[in-house]
């Protein structure tokens, strides 16, 4: 079979980047594109053989020095973490099949928690810190998160240094005995652990029960498959991975539901300089997506400007086309009974002023007085810590 290969320069870059991009199918001739971008090398198109691309693959991961000959990924151990951590593997191991890529699988304090909501025991962090610490401890190099689940600070020492290609960024309507939302019946119990989601359904459905969901993916199928619940929301995303989408009933429309900061991204963190000499930012910026990268950029900084959290029922969702970004977001009280909104395009290369201009439109709206109206009191446990 005859394979194309595009190998483009790109000044930014002095590492190889391969991404597969499309398949095609002409007259029963399949064929792979690949990209490649190779320092000081001019845009070229060849053909080669599957024997020869692989060899490409090979040479070019030479030029990245300092290659290490391990690497450890930490990752929770739920099923969809661990689907997540084995792409991340799958990546290096094509990019750089010289290092050994393995997997810890640890516990986080967040799947250990199971019976408050995330919003009362801490947020996000949780999912976070024990694979922090592996880092730190030297038992693990780098650590695959999704990205919804990542604080918007992180300690001292820690960045993000990719962030893969989006999957479908929309929550998902999962029931074995309704089509929709719209058709559950009064009092009908539905199961969500996020406030977000809360919110947005409590706005459109007042007549519907909301109760709190805690779990991995298949935990929470199981409490809806016995009963507990007649209908759940889950993140597309996660179904999808793990080829359940069949599960899903219906995908909801961001305008009807708009997604969190970072929701179906995946994210690769890091820590600081490394006593060998190899540069991770380097060795994993192939697997970084740059639309996604500049979308969840925006939605973060929105969400980082109102101490974002899984104690905000706050949501922000970017899109990407060509060389704009359409920024949208929301802040609301739990009830969903007060809420603001905000929609601005602009640069995509701006992201972070895109999310400041947001942030401005929902301050105007009195964004904060909402969230301050979900702070703890003495007669409201419910309530959230303010974050104004």
């Amino acid at each position: 079979m005859i394979k194309f290969v595009v190998l483009n320069m790109d000044a930014s870059l002095t590492w190889p980047y391969r991404q597969r991009d499309n398949d095609y199918s002409d007259g029963g001739h399949n064929f792979d594109t690949y990209r490649y971008h190779v320092p000081e090398m001019a845009t070229l198109s060849i053909a080669i053989t599957t024997r020869q691309r692989k060899n490409l693959v090979l040479k070019a991961s030479e030029l990245t020095p300092n290659i290490p000959s391990r690497l450890v990924i930490a990752t929770r151990e739920s099923r969809l973490a661990m689907w997540q951590a084995e792409h991340v593997r799958a990546r290096l191991a094509a990019l750089y099949p010289q290092c050994s890529v393995e997997i810890l699988g640890m516990t986080t304090r967040g799947d250990q928690i199971l019976d408050r909501a995330l919003s009362k025991v801490g947020g996000k962090g949780l999912f976070v810190k024990e694979l922090e610490v592996a880092m730190e401890e030297g038992r693990a190099d780098l650590a695959v998160h999704s990205l919804k689940d990542v604080p918007m600070e992180l300690p001292e020492g820690y960045s993000l240094a990719a962030i893969l290609e989006r999957e479908d960024p929309r929550d998902a309507f999962v029931s074995n005995d309704y089509a929709s939302l719209a058709e559950l019946p009064h009092g009908a119990v539905v199961g969500t652990s996020s406030l977000r989601r809360q919110s947005l359904i409590a706005a459109r459905y007042p007549h519907l029960t909301i109760l709190p969901l805690r779990g991995n993916l298949d935990t929470r199928l199981g409490k809806l498959d016995r009963g507990d619940y007649a209908a759940i929301i889950l993140a597309a995303a996660g179904l999808k991975r793990l080829g359940l989408a069949s599960r899903i009933r219906a995908v909801l429309a961001p305008e009807d539901s708009l997604p969190a900061a970072g929701q179906g991204a995946m994210a690769i963190e890091i820590r600081g300089a490394r006593p060998d000499g190899a540069d991770l930012v380097r060795l994993l910026a192939p697997l970084n997506h740059a639309d996604t990268a500049q979308a969840v950029t925006a939605e973060r900084k929105v969400s980082k400007i109102f101490g974002g959290s899984c104690q905000i029922p706050l949501a922000a969702f970017a899109t990407v086309e060509g060389a704009q970004m359409r920024l949208r977001a929301m802040v609301a009280t739990p009830d969903g009974a007060r809420m603001a909104s905000a929609d601005v395009s602009g640069p995509a290369s701006a992201p972070e002023q895109l999310g400041e201009q947001v942030a401005e439109l929902l301050r105007a709206q009195d964004a904060a007085g909402i969230l301050a109206s979900c702070a703890v009191t003495p007669d409201n446990h419910e309530g959230l810590a303010p974050h104004a």
